[in-house]
């Protein structure tokens, strides 16, 4: 099945080429240790979901690209171009000549209504070119005008104009110290009205990104292309063909179906994060050995202590003792700083994977009570290689890892609206003071479900 992308606002754009960059990269990189007929299946299957063949024979992205500014998508379409493994499609996008400058409302409730007819009749063009359509995946930022409103406001066209498919919004969270006054009142917006609109919201945190790429990466200048590589990595790391089933012989044909299935047991349950393991320099992988028990150990304790990455893993935080009368934090039996799991999906590429001993993410006191262990984890395999690394793994988690920074941006939002601060910016386009309230309801309502996990 075919995933249609839709690449909204600057970051939305530079994301996605990244992403379609990393997926071409990796079909036409090494293949490890897989049989000819294995890589052409590979192959195919990534074809199907990302990319249309057309008379020219270079590939062609199944995406739209829409932002309000021309600059950053004519510079994408003909950075793809000239790659000459892969292309948009030159009739796939949509601009305008004037941006949303930072405001959600304007591209909510503005461009978003202005435009909707011709965003969404690219995005129907898109999709009928597609045998079998599994859905879309969106890619937007949470902080500035065009991804986060327009994002917001073409997530709910979609559903409504496609209410059987799959919609998965990939949202970057913005740097905690701040890249724009308003990007709070953005944040919570964006995020309450995806919550009502998208199946499930897979959040990529900049602190994070940029931290990985000082510390693992060894990166002294960080650029934005940078920390888009990094998330592109670990997006196709996911998202490139892999076998659902045990001893499987075919790709999984429905990538985003099956996510949500594994996933998303619950709609209150939404929030996806996503982490992989090794991580590193290309130069240094040919001096880097890797065993299977040591990635899983790594990446489990990643789970449990909520480390985003494998460097700095707090080892004390165990898991809870299941039955334990002894009283701890929040008066349950969970230890301090230990992250709950809804769900776990475990992705395993390169040699061996068959042989992993992987019951370790089966226990039970990592999960909430109200879900059987054998449901809330599974493993998705290849043995394949992806992008150099002869071993990786990546771990899709709807765990409580997001609680502590979609807290802080709603307190400060909170605080900010109490004390009436820029609101004048969003009721001049129609945002009303019950709009936001309405947004702080629904946010402090999915706090209160993870945190009662």
């Amino acid at each position: 099945m075919s995933i249609v992308t839709i690449q909204l606002g600057q970051c939305g754009n530079q994301i996605g080429h990244e992403v379609f960059n990393a997926i071409c990269g990796d079909v036409h990189g090494t293949h490890g240790l897989c049989s000819k007929k294995e890589n052409e299946s590979y192959h195919d299957a990534c074809k199907e979901r990302f990319f249309r063949e057309e008379e020219s024979e270079v590939p062609v992205a199944r995406a739209v690209l829409v932002d309000m500014e021309p600059k950053v998508i004519s510079q994408t379409l003909s950075t793809a171009a000239r790659s000459g493994y892969w292309k948009y499609d030159g009739r796939s996008h949509f601009c305008q000549k004037q941006g949303s400058g930072n405001n959600w409302a304007n591209g909510y409730s503005v461009h978003g209504p202005k435009h909707k007819e011709v965003i969404m009749d690219l995005v129907q063009r898109e999709a009928e070119k597609c045998d079998r359509l599994g859905g879309f995946f969106t890619i937007m930022s949470m902080a500035g005008g065009t991804g986060s409103g327009l994002g917001a406001f073409v997530t709910q066209c979609l559903r409504d104009a496609f209410p059987s498919s799959f919609i998965l919004n990939h949202v970057i969270w913005p740097y905690g110290t701040g890249e724009v006054i308003v990007q709070n009142y953005n944040s919570v917006l964006t995020l309450s009205h995806l919550y009502q609109s998208s199946d499930a919201l897979l959040v990529h945190e900049n602190d994070v990104i940029h931290k990985i790429c000082a510390q693992l990466m060894n990166i002294k200048q960080i650029s934005f292309r940078d920390v888009n590589q990094v998330i592109a990595h670990q997006l196709g790391s996911v998202f490139q063909p892999t076998y659902t089933a045990e001893g499987g012989l075919h790709y999984s044909r429905n990538p985003l179906g099956d996510l949500m299935e594994m996933l998303v047991p619950h709609p209150e349950f939404k929030m996806l994060g996503l982490r992989n393991i090794p991580q590193m320099p290309e130069n240094f992988l040919a001096y880097s050995t890797f065993s299977w028990p040591g990635l899983i150990k790594h990446l489990r304790q990643m789970l449990i202590a909520n480390a985003k990455m494998e460097e700095g893993i707090d080892w004390q935080v165990r898991p809870p003792c299941l039955g334990s009368s002894i009283p701890s934090s929040h008066s349950t039996n969970k230890p301090l700083h230990f992250n709950t799991s809804v769900a776990n999906l475990v992705i395993l590429r390169g040699k061996d994977t068959h042989s992993v001993d992987l019951g370790s993410f089966r226990d039970p006191s990592l999960y909430t009570s109200w879900l059987n262990p054998q449901d809330a984890f599974n493993a998705w395999k290849t043995p394949r290689s992806f992008n150099k690394y002869e071993k990786s793994a990546a771990l899709v988690s709807n765990s409580q890892f997001l609680l502590k920074p979609l807290d802080s941006v709603v307190g400060k939002a909170w605080n900010m609206f109490a004390s009436k601060a820029y609101i004048h910016q969003y009721t001049k386009f129609g945002i009303q003071e019950e709009d936001f309230l309405d947004s702080f309801t629904a946010l402090e309502q999915v706090i209160s479900s993870y945190s009662n996990l």
